[in-house]
């Protein structure tokens, strides 16, 4: 397999069966350096099946996978050296401190100076902490930080934020963010539709074993999801020129109430022509199909669960 100038990850034709059930189908796609990639589907969809067998945990019944120029079965001790994975919390005992689980870590890689990654990881005053005692935003900083203790090129992340409350979410975005921003390419699992929104900059939204759809974010949803909705409010009882701005579909009204349905960049547009004709609604605003809607549209399911 020859690998695309910036891509990290190809994988062609991936299957994968447990005895008559079929894990991943066919499945196909690119990693490209330095991007968060998110693999997002409901559970059972094949996520986790797929990024085992790109780390070499499975092996595929058939199709092609190269990681970092490597095969993850063939060339396992090798790739393992340039890659990181994050546990699951029930893989730490709750005693273990610390630093006690990033010298463990480090011992059994090629590691880059573990303290650092306590500098940077906002773990310096948890240093001495039992993983037991620490919060559910401490405990993803550690997790993240023992799967960046061998200083990978690829990372791993799956599930990082189930269970958590909202405030330990964001704080785990910004880490996984902060992973992107180092340099390292992110492969993140998820099943949460916001949270692939926000952070991915590709991803494939995976279903009974394929992949449905892969692009952007913003890409799906002019693709699969409704029109954009602009809505204001206007005494104005002539408003047929709004049909001719551009982007725009078509509008409606209710008493003063106007709903403009449109696509791409709709409400810059139509806000300009309000503009233009001295109408300045105070209320103007745009509601926007989202990843969710997409993912309904192409699956009949919730992202959330």
């Amino acid at each position: 397999m020859v690998m695309a100038v910036n891509s990290v990850i190809e994988v062609e034709h991936l299957r994968k069966t447990y005895k008559s059930a079929v894990a991943v189908d066919d499945v196909s796609f690119q990693v490209n350096n330095g991007e968060i990639f998110g693999l997002l589907g409901p559970n059972g969809a094949g996520k986790t099946t797929t990024v085992e067998c790109l780390q070499g945990l499975r092996h595929p019944d058939s199709g092609k996978i190269s990681v970092l120029g490597l095969d993850p079965i063939k060339d396992a001790s090798n790739l393992k050296k340039q890659i990181g994975s994050q546990l699951q919390e029930s893989a730490l005992p709750d005693r273990i401190k610390v630093w006690e689980a990033l010298d463990l870590f480090a011992a059994t890689t090629n590691a880059i100076n573990w303290a650092t990654l306590i500098e940077q990881w906002g773990l310096k005053e948890k240093r001495n902490a039992a993983f037991g005692t620490l919060s559910g935003g401490q405990r993803q900083r550690l997790l993240i930080a023992l799967a960046l203790v061998n200083n990978p090129k690829v990372v791993f992340l799956d599930e990082m934020t189930t269970g958590l409350d909202p405030a330990a979410r964001r704080v785990t975005w910004e880490l996984i963010r902060a992973i992107r921003d180092r340099g390292t390419t992110v492969i993140l699992v998820t099943h949460f539709m916001d949270e692939a929104e926000i952070l991915c900059d590709r991803l494939a939204i995976m279903n009974q074993g394929k992949i449905a759809a892969m692009g952007t974010s913003q890409s799906l949803i002019t693709t699969y999801a409704g029109l954009i909705k602009v809505m204001f409010s206007s005494e104005q009882t002539d408003l047929d020129w709004l049909k001719a701005v551009s982007h725009v579909h078509n509008y409606s009204r209710q008493g003063h109430k106007i709903e403009v349905q449109g696509d791409g960049p709709v409400l810059a547009l139509v806000a300009s022509e309000l503009v233009k004709r001295g109408i300045v609604p105070v209320d103007l605003r745009k509601e926007q199909p989202t990843l969710e809607d997409v993912f309904l549209k192409i699956t009949g399911l919730s992202g959330v669960e």
